[in-house]
């Protein structure tokens, strides 16, 4: 904690000097008891002796002006606040094995809508790119305030060949990259988010490579696994013949990824998993740390103090507190 004006610390001195008269001032009256009465007789015309009571609301009075002190001294506090800035890039697969309808319509179409609810949820300050990845990995729009663009990059995407995992981690790591501010201050946090089926096909990045980088840039890769195990792809070969590959979902690189950078895995696409993602996102990217002054709690604790020793003392002794 800190102080906008420290030198009011000074009158917290009055705490114990005061502390000390009320102690010579209870030994004074018990010694003035003592002299001109017999203690023995007291039960005899007083209801009950408060003890140790008779010190709660000095003890009540003095907590409560130490606390108007340090409000006069303007104390500042480290709290989180809400982030407003931050930068996430919805990296999404448009492999050949996407376009398995094992997840209706298909899985690229189920990637797209998801990308589209998650936005959704984005506050309207973070900034939001995609990259998109087949056999190469490519920019669909770099991360941008603008809703509209995003989601004109997502409905623009369309399957190809390859699944280039590491390809794609390393440009989304590159495209979210801020550029240096003249200020000083710390940038803005970055995460990836992930969607694929998960199976990587070329690409000339390993994905060891790739969550390397993204470790050493401080960005956590969140991975959405898309498929079932029933899922196939159905090609038209020449001549008329037609080819059914089975496209089952593979996690281990997608759960290397998370694991590796500080994120995590997802194994589903429904309306409950897609918000615990973007609640797992918020935890990191939605709060920062500022400083800010405190006066007003300090104060505040100092007014119900007072009025609790007032209505102590008022209630249990019949007085009030000079």
């Amino acid at each position: 904690m800190s102080f906008g004006l420290p030198i009011a610390l000074v009158g917290l001195v009055l705490v114990p000097v005061l502390a000390g008269a009320y102690v010579w001032h209870e030994r004074r009256r018990r010694r003035a008891q003592t002299r001109f009465g017999n203690p023995d007789l007291l039960p005899n015309v007083v209801d009950r002796s408060p003890g140790r009571l008779r010190a709660l609301p000095v003890v009540v009075s003095l907590v409560a002006l130490s606390a108007m002190v340090i409000g006069v001294a303007r104390p500042h506090a480290i709290v989180s606040e809400p982030r407003e800035e931050a930068t996430i890039v919805l990296a999404l697969d448009v492999s050949r094995s996407m376009k398995a309808t094992d997840v209706q319509p298909t899985r690229l179409d189920a990637a797209r809508l998801a990308a589209k609810q998650f936005l959704a949820q984005v506050p309207e300050k973070f900034r939001v790119g995609v990259v998109s990845f087949a056999d190469r990995a490519s920019v669909g729009v770099v991360p941008t305030e603008d809703r509209d663009l995003v989601e004109s990059a997502l409905d623009t995407l369309v399957p190809g060949e390859g699944t280039a995992l590491g390809d794609a981690v390393a440009l989304s790591v590159k495209v979210g990259r801020p550029q240096e501010e003249a200020s000083g201050e710390p940038s803005p946090p970055r995460s990836i988010l992930l969607i694929s089926d998960g199976a990587r096909d070329g690409g000339r990045i390993e994905p060891a490579e790739a969550a390397k980088l993204a470790r050493e840039s401080d960005v956590p890769i969140y991975s959405v696994l898309l498929g079932t195990d029933g899922g196939v792809v159905e090609e038209t070969l020449p001549g008329g013949l037609r080819r059914i590959i089975r496209v089952p979902p593979s996690p281990d690189t997608l759960d290397q990824l998370a694991t590796a950078t500080g994120g995590e895995l997802f194994t589903a696409l429904d309306a409950d998993q897609l918000r615990q993602v973007y609640d797992e996102l918020g935890s990191r990217l939605g709060t920062k740390d500022v400083s800010r002054e405190v006066t007003d709690v300090f104060a505040a604790i100092s007014l119900a103090l007072v009025l609790a020793a007032a209505a102590f003392s008022a209630f249990f002794f019949r007085r009030v507190p000079a």
